[in-house]
């Protein structure tokens, strides 16, 4: 195809679906104890077991975004190779990253006229960015031309579900998503929340249940009332270093629903700094989010 699609790290797919894909990624950056790490490095696999055992310890883990010179290299390394550039970019109320690499396009651009580069805001996170990006990796190898595959982005990204719950609410609390009344309520009564990413792309808390397998099985039931076609789609999950509960909610699908392809992922530093271990995310196409 003529043209490469670019998206960053937050998508949270696994290596064998980008060399599957071909999709092209700026990793997201992060910082533990002060030290700098690249939530993804082309070839190599991270130990996110032993990142989010250091979260457990209380490291200080910052985050922040694509280093834009090493995005630029990459984006002009394909524009030089005659390809034109699709990112489908972390939701940017969530982040930046978005915004940054719009601008590196409007800064590119002049210098290469006969070029199309198009960014695009996924409103999306974690495994529901890298479900639309999927689709549209797999469209583009249908042989979908660009602006047919921008186009199918943008009507379908509030068809992209996410149901998200956590295991302890104090990291919800340090990324400033609960007050902290909240977090300690919440923790003494075990409540857990359940969340979604709404039409704006931002994580709203919509549920209280108590109990992790009682938010495990909501999220379940959020899928039963809305997925489309959830035999013939696959469906995502990505979780915080709780492959046990993945695995549950894998189970509770296949048997509900009937889903056959059910891929499941770490959530990756930048995400699970903000989110915790026992992060437990579901994501699907529904008839909406």
């Amino acid at each position: 195809m003529d043209y490469a699609i670019v998206t960053d790290s937050c998508c949270n797919l696994t290596e064998a679906t980008i060399d599957e894909l071909g999709i092209h990624i700026l990793p997201l950056r992060f910082l533990v104890d002060g030290e700098e790490y690249r939530s993804y490095l082309k070839g190599e696999v991270t130990d996110l077991k032993q990142f989010y055992t250091m979260m457990r310890e209380g490291k200080v883990i910052k985050t922040s975004l694509p280093n834009m010179s090493e995005s630029e290299e990459l984006v002009r390394g394909l524009l030089e190779k005659g390809k034109d550039v699709l990112f489908l970019g972390f939701s940017s109320a969530l982040s930046g990253t978005y915004e940054a690499a719009d601008l590196l396009f409007q800064q590119l651009a002049p210098n290469y006229p006969n070029r199309r580069l198009i960014a695009i805001d996924t409103l999306a996170a974690s495994g529901g960015q890298g479900l639309l990006v999927y689709h549209a990796a797999r469209l583009a190898r249908e042989g979908k031309s660009l602006e047919e595959v921008a186009r199918w982005v943008v009507e379908n990204r509030l068809h992209l579900a996410h149901w998200f719950t956590v295991d302890d609410l104090m990291f919800l609390f340090r990324g400033g998503r609960v007050s902290r009344t909240s977090a300690w309520a919440g923790t003494v009564l075990n409540i857990k929340p359940v969340m979604h990413v709404d039409d704006e792309g931002r994580l709203i808390p919509l549920e209280k249940v108590r109990g992790r397998k009682k938010s495990l099985n909501a999220l379940v039931k959020h899928m039963e009332q809305s997925a489309v076609r959830p035999i013939q789609e696959p469906v995502f999950i990505t979780h915080g270093d709780c492959l046990e509960d993945a695995e549950y909610v894998a189970g509770q699908i296949r048997e509900k629903l009937g889903v056959q392809d059910v891929r499941i992922n770490y959530v990756d530093p930048v995400i699970g700094a903000h989110s915790g271990p026992g992060t437990m995310a579901l994501f699907f196409l529904a008839d909406k989010r």
